[in-house]
């Protein structure tokens, strides 16, 4: 479950429909009947907070979201889309992290689940986080 004061239009999650467990966009959020329409690429649906689930911070989906890996030779890992960064101390280590934009730095100290970094990059870059890919990336 996803606290329901996290979620935001053009967050990923995944959505339960009836035990059928689909990747979707979140594309509104009804601040007053506590739910968010998804969008599964099959429907659109309305979900509770109870119905959806968190997609975890990992390696393949910062590749989804066209992030590009720099294997640094300390052994750190960065990953860049546009001028936004993130680095992780070693491979597939998303316990504590830092992630920054222009001059804005955040220490993260515990693992985040896509719909956290979506929502922080958002907060830094004032630019939707999605898997399309930057020129400059």
């Amino acid at each position: 479950m996803i606290k329901y004061n996290e979620l935001k239009s053009g967050d990923y999650v995944l959505a339960d429909f009836e035990g059928d467990i689909r990747f979707g966009e979140i594309t509104q959020v009804n601040w007053d009947e506590r739910q968010a329409r998804v969008d599964t690429g099959v429907q659109e649906f309305w979900f509770s907070p109870e119905q959806l689930q968190p997609i975890p911070l990992t390696d393949l989906e910062l590749q989804r979201l066209q992030f590009k890996r720099e294997d640094q030779s300390d052994g750190r890992v960065k990953y860049k889309k546009g001028a936004f960064r993130l680095m992780l101390p070693a491979p597939d280590d998303f316990s504590a992290f830092e992630i920054w934009y222009r001059d804005e730095h955040r220490h993260i100290q515990h693992p985040i689940h896509v719909h956290e970094l979506q929502n922080h990059f958002h907060a830094m870059t004032k630019v939707h986080l999605t898997m399309e890919a930057y020129a400059d990336a």
